[in-house]
């Protein structure tokens, strides 16, 4: 329950946040305030508050948030615990930096999201509408088309391709997914699988003392991914070509980011593919198949022959394979709808930033 003195801290918890490049929602009745008190003890929140987005050592972050170094030692390790903060190492010594609020610190919540949690979130979303998380691009994920619904002579990039992605994997883990979990406590949950949330890692044993992530196989990876096209879910990544190490597995039903273009009109909110649905005219028998497939409303059937509207088409292929006349194709986009993504994080941090208005000088 919030205090008149917690709720200070977490009205400038919910202030830095919004500062961040991803961003954090804002509404008038403050309710994102009471999420982030069931995240954050008041004395992590006012912690988080003085930490960057860089790692930095225990000893700075104490310095900035006038504790001492044992202290703070102490709310770091119990933010990490929580999936508030993430640590590496800088100058041969343990480094901690704050984790944004998607994608980071909302999804490390899986463990320990519950019913009040849920509804607190599914409160946020519906007053604020996704504004301040998917009003800017460049957006926070993308589409990554099924690799099978385009044409072998066309060129693919690397950051385009599922298999590309994992190919440089030493581990791989999968997870549940937190948006189905989240509809689901709160009585609104679809029919999907929610185990299908799947992470990679460069290095070996990553994900080996992660409870809410088990250990899989790249076979097993790719198995999960394969069940996913066939069950019509639309695979997501971080919106940028390197360092990535997710592939989520997405239903316009329960993914935050989805309902954010189709149920509240944030245009930005996803980014598509670069590739577009072709339909061959004379191939297509009009049997809709694709039109149920479709999670964006891109496909109809308005004359016995199938529709696309390419504002809408998000260029993930699923219509195509599901077309039993096999009618449909991935085709890329003419160069004027070409939009490459950012190389790396820090390049995707600066220009959404920018589309944001503002500073990275106190966050890095």
């Amino acid at each position: 329950m919030l205090t008149p003195s917690s709720e200070a801290v977490y009205e400038r918890l919910a202030q830095r946040l919004a500062q961040t490049p991803s961003g954090f929602p804002r509404t008038s009745s403050g309710v994102e305030l009471k999420l982030l008190a069931r995240m954050f003890t008041p004395e992590q929140a006012a912690l988080a508050c003085a930490m960057h987005l860089k790692l930095e050592s225990i000893e700075d972050i104490a310095a900035r948030a006038k504790l001492d170094v044992q202290s703070t030692r102490s709310l770091l390790k119990a933010m990490l615990k929580r999936g508030l903060v993430r640590v590496g190492r800088r100058e041969g010594s343990a480094a901690f930096a704050l984790l944004p609020f998607i994608v980071g610190s909302y999804e490390e919540a899986l463990p320990y999201l519950d019913r009040e949690m849920a509804e607190l979130f599914e409160a946020m979303v519906q007053e604020s509408r996704g504004a301040g998380m998917l009003s800017h691009t460049p957006s926070i994920q993308r589409v990554l088309p099924v690799e099978e619904s385009i044409h072998a002579e066309i060129e693919v990039q690397p950051y385009e391709k599922v298999s590309a992605l994992l190919s440089g994997a030493r581990s791989f883990g999968v997870r549940e997914c937190i948006c189905r979990k989240q509809k689901a406590l709160i009585g609104q949950g679809c029919e999907h699988e929610r185990m299908n949330c799947i992470n990679f890692a460069p290095v070996e044993g990553a994900f080996a003392n992660l409870p809410h992530v088990q250990p899989i196989t790249r076979e097993d990876a790719m198995r999960i991914l394969k069940q996913s096209e066939e069950e019509g879910l639309v695979h997501c990544v971080y919106n940028q070509q390197q360092d990535i190490y997710y592939i989520c597995n997405c239903c316009v039903c329960c993914c935050g980011i989805m309902r954010g273009l189709v149920e509240f009109g944030q245009h930005h909110a996803l980014a598509r593919s670069d590739f577009l649905c072709i339909v061959d005219p004379e191939a297509c028998t009009g049997c809709e198949a694709c039109v149920e497939r479709c999670h964006f409303g891109a496909l109809s059937v308005p004359e016995d022959v199938c529709s696309v509207d390419a504002e809408r088409c998000m260029g993930c292929g699923l219509c195509v394979s599901a077309c039993p006349s096999e009618a449909m194709r991935l085709e890329r986009r003419p160069d004027l709808e070409h939009a490459v993504p950012p190389q790396a994080l820090g390049e995707w941090m600066a220009q959404r930033a920018e589309a944001r208005g503002v500073s990275l000088d106190r966050l890095l």
